[in-house]
């Protein structure tokens, strides 16, 4: 059998595909490079107008979903759309309800300063005005216009009462007395008792008439008490009018074409008459809580909070890293003073989902599912169209304290989800409105076909990531370097890896190397020092098996023959790194029922696809050699020196093989080693890590003496499109030093391992004498033969049976 050629081993990028000398004459790509379907369903999901065409983005971490989403935003967000500041405002009428404000954008800020400049020229002029020697005339005037008419009305009663001998003295405001005069002095108890009965009840007549005059003076009293506080009122109304009523009125043409703002420069116009004791008393407390919570020293009904503003019309985009509940939904803040906990509106802080509203949010779905209460609160939010302020202490606790309510913020967003796949399975498996909120799955490939057009497409997003992170410009030999490591991480000769991450942190170590060389360009030696950097910084526990393979502790041989012991091939991961080591599969035959005894699965080593692999060998053998008669002899298997789990079928073509040599007594080469799976009918199929398992045994042969010129390695015929193999091995090969050999049958396998023809049946099923199958069926047939005679024997000498 032919080994496989050099091309076969490794798919260089040729450099006359690259028509370009350094990635600076290309021009970068606006979008990440082949993602088509997943542009696709963002392109759709944004052109939705509809609710629940949310987006969840699908892909492991590092392929770029972030980065794609903000450039396609950027490129594609439809600018027509209106976006607008939101205010909250007092509610004069229902402190608790804070009133909601929607704006333009960049009116929010605007309408804050100017009621800002309005209120604190208020604040110096209403107490000037009101001190004012005009205004307290004025006042003074109508005190004393109403004084007068009370001393008259009373002085009328009491002018009356003396002439019927009546005393009529006022006490505190409200209360009088109406005592009978004994000449220039009150009656006292013992005088008043004195008098004769009529002359007491005369008095008494009296004083019950004055009473009721009085009542009805004091009636009148209370009646302009109250005409002189409306008139006083209506002064405060005047003055305060001339002060800021054509400021008022300025705002309210300036705002005039939204009604809302026009309705709350009403309200406050008339608010302002009702609370000038705000103004005119030297109030600490105000300053005290303006400190408190970090504001201006300002009456603070007036203040206007603006909880979102936009700088310009553009559609807001805003990534959330950390999806609390509060950095989601808003919240209100609470200010100690004096040991009282107080709130009002102008301590609501917005959240991310009210700086989003009206554009696009953009979150990690695992962190959105981490935080308590948060999922729910999203779901919530999506299906009323509305964010609500709810302080989550209330949720959380039964305690009634006191809060405020604002009004409902509308909500029009459209959010983007990323999180990997089995998270996105949970959630379409366990919630129910998760398929109805997010419509559109945008699916990322992890990889994409290699050909001229799309190796040129890479290149230009290889010169992308260089301008993004301002790195070193890349040579045309530097770029097929990374090309080609990209196809050696897809695992496949036409493919590329489309992982974004790692290609980023290897132009970025590309770039180090190369400035510490002073360099003006990044070279393929700096691509080539970069990657063998990050493997050595990585290979420590790599080293430590090869230690043990070179001090002879490990036993693996790479030389000569030996009966039913084959070189198999495995991958061990540590952390992000992959290498492959030699491992040596043994069987041992002896007379029995056929069976196949798994040693790893009896001990419990050996996990679910082992034991397949190796019961697909079994069934393989039985189909072989056990058609018609029963096999007289089974087999233990195992992997020698290993002392953790096993999973994977990878090996049960390597298994195969040492069961066929045990079975036949013929030795297999130890100078080859094996991967690969077999089903049931004998055809080789593909494995993965196969240039790990590769270069993992030429490392070994290198270790136990060097090459010899015969070593290989035998991978399935199916994976040779996935070599892409390390420049060392494939030097070795060029020389005629090592060989990779590619078999699509057990039977090739076999007769490469053990040396001879694997035998084809006949019409009868019987297989030529020298091949290897040849000589199992003679010796299985040996066996029953042997079996028979000992029954007949046996028979013999039973005489129950004659």
């Amino acid at each position: 059998m032919k080994s496989l050629s050099l091309h076969q081993l490794y798919k260089a990028c040729v450099l006359k595909d690259l028509p370009f000398k350094t990635t600076r004459q290309l021009e970068p790509l606006a979008e990440i490079v082949g993602q088509n379907r997943a542009q696709e369903a963002v392109r759709f999901a944004l052109a939705m107008p509809h609710g629940g065409y949310n987006v969840y983005a699908v892909g492991r971490n590092g392929l770029g979903k972030r980065t794609m989403m903000l450039r396609y935003l950027e490129h594609h967000v439809d600018t027509d759309q209106q976006s607008h500041d939101w205010c909250y405002v007092a509610n004069f009428e229902e402190p608790r309800i804070p009133k909601l404000l929607q704006l333009p954008a960049g009116k929010g800020t605007q309408l804050k300063q100017d009621m800002e400049k309005l209120m604190s020229r208020l604040v110096k002029v209403i107490p000037q005005t009101f001190d004012s020697d005009s205004f307290l005339e004025r006042s003074e005037q109508l005190k004393n216009e109403y004084g007068k008419k009370q001393e008259d009305e009373l002085e009328k009663v009491a002018a009356q009462a003396k002439r019927k001998k009546v005393s009529l003295t006022v006490t505190t405001p409200g209360g009088y007395r109406l005592v009978a005069m004994n000449g220039e002095e009150p009656h006292t108890v013992e005088s008043f008792q004195a008098l004769t009965d009529e002359q007491r009840d005369k008095f008494e007549d009296i004083i019950n008439k004055l009473e009721k005059k009085l009542r009805q003076a004091l009636r009148k009293l209370a009646d302009w008490e109250q005409e002189y506080a409306d008139k006083q009122q209506a002064l405060n109304q005047e003055t305060l009018e001339s002060i800021s009523g054509h400021q008022v009125d300025e705002l309210i043409e300036k705002y005039k074409d939204l009604p809302d703002v026009v309705a709350f420069f009403e309200a406050v116009r008339a608010d302002l008459v009702e609370n000038l004791e705000i103004f005119l008393d030297d109030n600490e407390e105000q300053a005290a809580i303006a400190y408190a919570s970090l504001d201006k020293k300002m009456p603070r009904r007036y203040l206007v909070n603006v909880l979102v503003h936009q700088k310009t019309n553009e559609v807001p985009m805003v990534v959330e890293d950390n999806p609390t509940y509060h950095n989601l939904f808003g919240y209100v803040e609470n200010v100690t003073y004096k040991g009282t906990v107080f709130t009002d509106f102008s301590l609501i802080r917005p959240g991310s989902l009210h700086r989003a509203n009206g554009g696009y949010l953009l979150m990690d779905a695992i962190k959105v599912l981490e935080q308590p209460f948060v999922w729910d609160g999203l779901k919530r939010a999506l299906r009323s169209k509305s964010i609500q302020i709810n302080s989550l202490e209330r949720e959380l606790t039964l305690s009634g304290t006191i809060s405020i309510e604002p009004e409902s913020v509308p909500l029009d967003v459209k959010i983007v989800l990323f999180g990997d796949r089995e998270t996105w399975m949970l959630l379409q498996e366990y919630d129910s409105e998760f398929a109805e909120l997010f419509r559109v799955t945008a699916d990322f490939e992890n990889e994409m076909y290699r050909s001229d057009d799309s190796q040129l497409l890479y290149a230009k997003f290889i010169a992308s990531l260089v301008s993004e992170k301002s790195l070193l410009h890349c040579s045309n030999k530097a770029v097929a370097r990374i090309i080609e490591h990209s196809a050696r991480m897809a695992e496949h000769q036409d493919r590329l890896s489309l992982h974004a991450a790692d290609i980023a942190n290897l132009l970025r170590e590309s770039d180090f190397w190369a400035r510490q060389a002073g360099a003006r360009l990044i070279q393929d030696i700096h691509v080539e020092r970069a990657l063998e950097s990050a493997k050595y910084r990585d290979s420590r526990i790599r080293d430590q098996f090869y230690d043990s393979i070179r001090d002879g502790s490990t036993l693996v041989t790479t030389g000569g023959t030996c009966v039913g012991q084959v070189n198999a091939l495995s991958v061990l991961s540590t952390g992000g790194f992959e290498f492959g080591l030699s491992n040596r599969v043994t069987a041992t035959c002896y007379y029995g029922d056929g069976a196949v005894m798994d040693i790893e699965r009896d001990v419990k080593l050996g996990g679910n696809l082992h034991s397949k692999g190796v019961m697909i060998l079994s069934s393989w053998l039985a189909s072989h050699f056990a058609v018609n008669d029963p096999m007289h002899l089974s087999a233990s298997l195992t992997f020698e020196q290993n002392y953790g789990e096993v999973d994977g079928d990878s090996a049960s073509l390597a298994e195969l093989c040492a069961l066929v040599s045990s079975l036949s007594g013929i030795p297999v080469r130890q100078d080859l080693a094996i991967t690969g799976s077999v089903n049931q009918f004998g055809e080789v199929q593909p494995i993965g890590g196969v240039n790990e398992k590769v270069e993992g045994f030429f490392t070994t042969c290198q270790l136990k003496g060097g090459l010899s010129g015969t070593q290989g390695v035998i991978v399935p015929t199916t994976n040779v499109q996935n070599l892409m193999l390390d420049s060392e091995l494939v030097q070795a090969v060029r020389e005629g030093r090592f060989a990779v050999y590619a078999v699509a049958r057990v039977e090739e396998a076999i007769t490469l391992l053990l040396g001879k023809p694997a035998g084809k049946a006949d019409d009868k099923g019987r297989y030529p004498k020298q091949s290897v199958f040849g000589i199992i069926q003679q010796r299985l047939e040996k066996m029953r033969e042997h079996e028979r005679q000992e029954h007949a024997r046996d028979d013999h000498k039973d005489p129950s049976i004659h």
